[in-house]
């Protein structure tokens, strides 16, 4: 036998009627025959409401940063005394010696500051590229078609610096007021801007595995195949950064570092996941593993993975109506290669 409930057909009554009687759901008990037994819902005002976790209330003041504030404070008040002394000491031996001493620390003051400035607009950079991309994933969900446009200008400031998307730029610009949705304003700015530098980027970063594979291949020192897989990795990200328009400089490197470590950590680390072991596999490289062939292989295929994240977090624009590069693809070009070498 069945199990489904037997259904009422459908009937017109009064409220008032007496055959109608009003009952709870959790009165147990059958209605008399003859009777319409009605069940009231729930008041919505009396279920339960969900309460989120009270959110963690932010130090207004920070001892570390007051620490460390003062440490710098004290080093560069000693550096600033030590150099006031050695300029009195310079004047006290001779005249021309403290004039061309003051000279100097005129000239490494000036740099020093042109250094600072250039650092400072260099982390501005990066952090207007890291709020264009975080806003063009917040209107691709919204559809604001004024925040698309807003971003749209900013992506132009960025483009025009680059000679070579000036006919996307006048392109793109040209069809702006053709579109209403914000998220397809997105999605043409991609496509018109994006792909050429995709298209570059896809090339730096399977020519750092390649040159990264080889050499480690070669290298008769591992200490050489750290230093060289540090130099490539760390050329290659700024490579990256620049082709995007963020110009880093030493301390933009140093938040960009931070940012990719970041981001393998969330998408799953630096090793090569299945699809790569078995295309791999299927080039007939598993027998050489324990080679410096398959060594080189490897290292190329991390570097290769390094430089998508690198990707990742350089993008002005996340990835929608562009495919995402794959490791999978880098994986074939890197394993194309390794095979015309040897031939």
């Amino acid at each position: 036998m069945s199990d489904r409930p037997k259904q009422r057909r459908p009937a017109t009554f009064r409220l008032d009627d007496p055959g109608v009687i009003v009952i709870d759901a959790e009165e147990p008990g059958k209605a008399a025959r003859g009777t319409v037994r009605i069940e009231p819902e729930p008041d919505p005002a009396q279920l339960p409401v969900p309460i989120e976790a009270p959110a963690v209330p932010r130090r207004s003041f920070g001892w570390g940063t007051l620490f460390w504030s003062g440490v710098a404070g004290m080093v560069l008040l000693g550096l600033g005394l030590g150099v006031a002394h050695f300029i009195e000491d310079l004047f006290a031996r001779n005249e021309s010696l403290g004039v061309l001493g003051l000279a100097f620390t005129a000239a490494a003051a000036s740099a020093l500051g042109v250094i600072t400035l250039r650092e400072l607009a260099a982390l501005v950079r990066l952090a207007a590229i890291e709020k264009l991309h975080a806003r063009a994933a917040g209107v691709l969900l919204s559809d604001d078609c004024d925040e698309s446009r807003a971003i749209l200008k900013d992506l132009l400031k960025i483009a025009h610096r680059n000679p070579q998307l000036a006919r996307a730029c006048n392109q793109l610009a040209g069809h702006a007021d053709d579109i209403i949705d914000g998220a397809d304003m997105i999605k043409l700015a991609e496509r018109e801007l994006i792909t050429p530098l995709d298209a570059e980027a896809r090339r730096l970063v399977s020519s750092a595995a390649q040159r990264v594979s080889i050499v480690t291949a070669v290298s008769p020192r591992a200490a050489i195949d750290i230093l060289f897989v540090f130099v490539a990795a760390l050329r290659l990200i700024r490579q990256l950064a620049c082709l995007y328009g963020g110009r880093p400089g030493a301390l933009g490197m140093i938040r960009l570092l931070r940012q990719i470590i970041a981001h393998l950590a969330i998408t799953g680390g630096m090793a090569a996941s299945d699809s790569v072991i078995q295309q791999m596999l299927g080039h007939g490289i598993a027998a050489k593993l324990s080679q410096r062939l398959g060594e080189g292989v490897l290292n190329g295929l991390l570097t290769a993975r390094l430089g998508l994240a690198a990707i990742d977090v350089t993008r002005p624009l996340p990835f929608t109506a562009l495919p995402r590069p794959a490791l999978t693809d880098l994986a074939k070009d890197l394993l194309t290669k390794r095979e015309e070498d040897e031939r």
